[in-house]
């Protein structure tokens, strides 16, 4: 267990996990839809059960570039620990149980699931022909807010597609970010990426612009949600954290780029995401403790 833990990174599910819960809370308190333990059980397996089938599905196709590159070649595949088929094997079954998941939820997460598998698998596949591939990942763990709405109410709307969008433009500035350790190993093995394609410099500004999106994005549920105060301040922190990062990364520096990489955006989103549910508690249960923020 503890190598397939390793193999999945799971210490990354920090990112997309809190705007899931985001999601499917935003469902609660603001439909006529009531707060169910199976359905949020549910919906924590599908996203771990996708998340491990996508990241063990990119460790099996990367296993050979991994190995080439000195800053992956420790990777599990890569190293022996796990074999190729194993990996593929937790791909397969991980897809299966994610797949299963579904049904018990709702007829559109079922119909969907085969749609969401392909966006979370396919982005390993996409460094070898688009730079894009920073956007495609950032679209695989967007689905997190919306896909955790419909787990509630089986129906789209408007509010979560924003915190996805927000998602997306964090996910793709910061993998740009992460991508500047390997620029001049992808561009030798003919790999695509942001780094590779513009240099450092234009890279980090694309980045800075995907990241300033992204703030947008979540200021956006103010003028169709109402907040309180407490949302406010996750904005302010969540947007703080974005520039904090671009302040540690230079060109000419990337010594803090796995700092800036990991721990700054887990806290950003966890952060975020304990604002949000606490503006949310209060909104809908502070009369009765006589909170009024």
């Amino acid at each position: 267990m503890k190598k397939y833990l390793s193999l999945v990174t799971f210490t990354h599910t920090i990112f997309a996990m809190p705007f899931a819960f985001i999601g499917f809370f935003l469902a609660v308190t603001t439909t006529n839809y009531r707060f169910e333990w199976p359905k949020l059980v549910m919906m924590v397996l599908c996203m771990v059960f996708a998340r491990n089938s996508a990241m063990a599905f990119n460790r099996y196709l990367d296993r050979d570039v991994d190995a080439k590159n000195p800053r992956t070649q420790k990777r599990d595949i890569p190293s022996g620990r796990i074999s190729p088929a194993s990996a593929l094997a937790f791909t397969i079954i991980n897809c299966l149980l994610f797949i299963a998941t579904t049904w018990f939820i709702n007829r559109l997460c079922f119909y969907l699931s085969p749609v969401a598998l392909l966006v979370v698998l396919g982005y390993s596949a996409t460094k070898r022909f688009t730079a894009l591939c920073h956007l495609i990942l950032g679209l695989g763990l967007s689905l997190a807010p919306i896909g955790a709405y419909l787990v509630v109410t089986g129906a789209f709307a408007l509010t979560p597609l924003f915190f996805s969008f927000a998602v997306l433009c964090w996910v793709s500035g910061f993998d740009i970010i992460y991508a500047l350790q390997d620029e001049d190993f992808d561009r030798d093995e003919q790999l695509h990426s942001i780094p590779a394609w513009l240099g450092k410099v234009n890279a980090l500004r694309l980045s800075t612009f995907l990241h300033v999106l992204s703030a947008a994005f979540v200021i956006m549920p103010v003028f169709f949600t109402q907040v309180g105060v407490l949302y406010y301040i996750g904005i302010v922190f969540f947007c703080g954290m974005l520039i904090y990062q671009h302040l540690l990364v230079k060109p000419n520096d990337l010594s803090r780029v796995n700092f800036a990489f990991m721990t700054t955006n887990g806290i950003a989103s966890v952060v975020f995401a304990v604002f949000f549910l606490l503006d949310r508690f209060v909104a809908v249960h502070g009369s009765a403790f006589g909170i009024h923020i």
